[in-house]
């Protein structure tokens, strides 16, 4: 069984960021524009690795729970001419960044990647190989999957492509939830995806699940655990569905006098941590699960798990540059992000202009609290010593706000402080986003009443 208390989740289920960067994206202006980005380019440490990020934006229909940006389409030269665009891009960032530098990760997000044919993937997987040459011998290159849309050939372009790692979209097989949330999926399609990639030698595995969907009670998620298990992934992401209506119209469709209470949602949770974990899986942040022998697993061990847009990784220590329509860039001291539209994507680069369409530059604090937040966030533990060294200040005294308020986790036994680290317990690191929250300075320039974030539990 697991050794988490949820009787005191409740209390703490209240609106706050996922902290997939510091600032949070709600930060993120206009004001920061092309021109401070290529400055931001031309600065950067040239010894520092890359991570490219390439947004493939299309899908064929909604899935209503998807909080992802996304064109719907049918038509094969929407595709063509997103290439076309995405070599447009390559070739402008040519003149600002340094594409000698080592890669050291590459992840196609969507959208559905696969929703382009093999060949469209050959071209977009050339179109990166000749303008990044140098890929570190052991640099993550991955793709999120939906297994309704992937043949063999698709799979060998992958492979060939050099890509080892590959997430697959599930959510949820009870046939009851696929049909609410728009999503018919049935089991077979997905075992025969996950057999493809493990004949084809796909060494790391991913299975994406959400848990807060219409319809879902504990009986029909633990058939879907169940189902899930038997396929042998070799991590885990169970999400807790973000209802955000107010961003998504598509989440409108769904009827929200079926979505579970939390208190089911919380059994759910409940029995899927202590179910995987009697499984043979190891729990890693607030929603990921590893296999032992997982990198994932072994980074944080040693504390030197990362997190990015992309989730949990072990690649730390790179320039992330965003690629495509809507993807975000982060470097040390800035975040950035493309047009969410169309128009606006392609009009900047027939203009012979980069995408930009807003981001952040950081300052001092930024960067000390962005250094904080995450190391809490991906390693449950903060280093107080090397914070102070690193950044030259007395802890306590610089965050003694933050520290106050924190009196209350402690008081819950959900952390413990000491004069060398903040170290997060097994409960607390369910409730991470919680206690990350008090060393946020934006927040609290946010009134309650309007901080609209999905429900931390």
């Amino acid at each position: 069984m697991s050794s988490i208390d949820f009787k005191k989740f409740s209390k703490y289920s209240k609106p706050g960021p996922r902290y997939t960067s510091y600032p949070t994206a709600l930060e993120f202006d206009e004001s920061f524009d092309e021109k401070s980005y290529i400055k931001e380019l031309q600065n950067q440490d040239k010894n520092r690795p890359l991570s490219l990020y390439f947004h493939l934006p299309f899908c064929r229909s909604a899935c209503y729970f998807c909080g992802c940006n996304v064109v719907y389409t049918s038509k094969e030269d929407k595709k063509e001419r997103y290439i076309s665009y995405l070599k447009k891009e390559l070739d402008l960032l040519e003149k600002y960044l340094d594409t000698n530098r080592d890669v050291i990760q590459l992840h196609f997000g969507g959208g559905t990647p696969t929703f382009f044919d093999d060949k469209q993937l050959e071209k977009i997987i050339k179109l990166i190989k000749d303008k990044f040459k140098n890929f570190s011998s052991d640099a993550e290159i991955s793709c999120e999957i939906d297994p309704r849309y992937l043949t063999q050939a698709q799979l060998n372009v992958l492979i060939e492509g050099g890509f080892n790692r590959i997430s697959f979209g599930v959510q949820d097989f009870d046939r009851k939830v696929q049909e609410a949330v728009h999503r018919i999926q049935p089991y077979e399609i997905t075992q025969n995806t996950v057999q493809m990639a493990r004949k084809a030698d796909i060494n790391s595995i991913n299975m994406d699940l959400i848990y807060g969907l219409p319809y879902q009670t504990l009986e029909t998620f633990q058939e879907t655990l169940k189902k899930a298990l038997s396929l042998n992934p070799d991590r885990f992401a169970i999400f807790n569905y973000a209802h955000v209506p107010w961003m998504k119209k598509t989440m409108r469709k769904i009827d929200e006098t079926t979505l579970p209470t939390p208190a089911t949602k919380l059994e759910i949770l409940k029995y899927t941590i202590d179910y995987l974990t009697s499984n043979g899986y190891k729990m890693i942040g607030m929603d990921h699960f590893a296999k032992p022998e997982d990198e994932l697993f072994k980074a944080i061990q040693k504390g030197e798990l990362h997190r990015n847009f992309q989730g949990y990784t072990t690649k730390g220590g790179a320039d992330l540059i965003g690629i495509g329509l809507t993807s975000i860039g982060e470097g040390t001291s800035h975040y950035v992000q493309n047009y969410k539209d169309m128009k606006s994507y392609e009009k900047a680069l027939d203009e012979g202009r980069l995408p930009i369409h807003r981001g952040i530059k950081l300052n001092d604090d930024d960067i000390l609290r962005k250094s904080v937040i995450m190391e809490l966030m991906a390693n449950f533990k903060l280093d107080i010593k090397r914070v102070e060294e690193e950044f030259k200040i007395d802890f306590k005294e610089y965050f003694k706000e933050a520290l106050s308020e924190l009196e209350e986790f402690e008081n819950e036994d959900l952390l413990s402080i000491d004069k060398n680290f903040i170290k997060v317990s097994p409960t607390g690191t369910m409730l991470i986003r919680n206690i990350a929250m008090p060393f946020d300075a934006y927040l609290k320039k946010i009134p309650k009443s309007k901080r609209r974030f999905s429900k931390t539990v």
